[in-house]
């Protein structure tokens, strides 16, 4: 590297990628674009750990960040300064500045929340970039910059699962017409069997954010796109725990719905095996038993009580439909009866 080093010179490029960012420049962005102002980041965060310590440098980078932000915002009154703080997050920062932006492409879009099962079957220049946001969230600091999630298990999920919905909530506002909110989620969820363990708790994660009006409207948008997909709305049903399939019942009456419907169809697949005493899913590879069905239910009337009377009524009509006996191994209906009862 020829000349003298100057660290400001060099930071102060990184304020370009971030105002294209910002703006509509980045419906013209690929993935060399993308991981091009990645590296930018990447060097600014090296710059910053570098030198941040260093009273004179540092005193050199603050000054010229000013001056730069300065003629950008004269320039652009919509531009947000770049501060000497967040020259150490400016991954984190350009991350969200993409996902915020309407205009970024689905493309990018989805290469950014690429799982690793899907990108290490993809063959690209852009690994680096590719599931950048599953990269990020993995690390202890981007959890304090997307969001200060306290005492869940999976802070990734929910993190995951708040930019969703932002996302889903930018492309539903950009028009009447619902085509650019289903192509995101497709684009997203497309390769839901390779990853579904990963995805599952998103959706749910997605589901469970705090209400607001923007938030209720993307939300609603994935229960009716979840309810055009049995498949799958019946992959969320099996992965997730009871309680978290309990809470969004709780919280959505469209999933509620969907979900005591999917368990009346499961219970209608179910066959009694005589040689193993118990009822079994007709499908060989179904992860659908008779006991989490019953845990499910259980579950379910925790967290909606109201619903007990009206599900054991639809069961025990279903039960006196069968033949009305009291025999076990007769009727599914009447064996989820009794086991509820217990």
């Amino acid at each position: 590297m020829g000349g003298k080093f100057n660290p400001a010179g060099r930071v102060s490029l990184l304020l370009l990628p971030s105002l294209a960012a910002h703006s509509g420049v980045v419906n013209e962005w690929n993935e060399q674009t993308v991981t091009r102002a990645f590296h930018w980041a990447r060097y600014c965060e090296h710059i910053y750990s570098r030198f941040h310590g260093n009273p004179v440098i540092r005193g050199v980078l603050e000054k010229q960040l000013q001056l730069t932000n300065h003629s950008l915002k004269e320039a652009f009154p919509e531009y947000n300064a770049v501060s000497i703080l967040d020259l150490g997050r400016c991954q984190d920062l350009l991350l969200l500045w993409l996902l915020n932006n309407s205009a970024l492409p689905i493309s990018i879009m989805k290469m950014l929340f690429e799982t690793k099962a899907s990108a290490d079957s993809t063959s690209s220049d852009y690994e680096d970039v590719r599931g950048l946001c599953n990269q990020i969230i993995q690390c202890k600091s981007a959890c304090t910059v997307l969001r200060p999630l306290l005492g869940g298990p999976s802070v990734g999920a929910e993190v995951q699962g708040e930019m969703l919905m932002e996302r889903l909530g930018s492309a539903l506002s950009q028009s009447s017409d619902t085509r650019r909110a289903e192509d995101f989620l497709s684009s997203v969820l497309q390769k839901f069997e390779v990853a579904a363990e990963h995805l599952c708790p998103v959706i749910a994660a997605a589901l469970l954010t705090t209400d607001s009006a923007v938030q209720t409207a993307s939300q609603d948008f994935l229960l009716d796109w979840l309810q055009s997909r049995l498949g799958v709305l019946q992959h969320v049903c099996t992965a997730l725990p009871s309680k978290v399939l309990a809470d969004l019942a709780e919280r959505h009456q469209k999933f509620r719905d969907a979900f005591c419907k999917l368990l009346k169809k499961w219970a209608s697949e179910m066959e009694y095996r005589v040689t193993e005493g118990e009822w079994v899913h007709a499908a060989t590879n179904s992860a659908v038993s008779f006991q989490k069905m019953t845990e499910h239910y259980l579950t379910l009337f925790e967290a909606c009580p109201s619903l007990r009377t009206e599900i054991e009524d639809e069961l025990n009509a279903q039960r006196i439909a069968d033949g009305d006996f009291d025999v076990r191994g007769l009727s599914v209906w009447g064996d989820i009866l009794l086991a509820l009862r217990k």
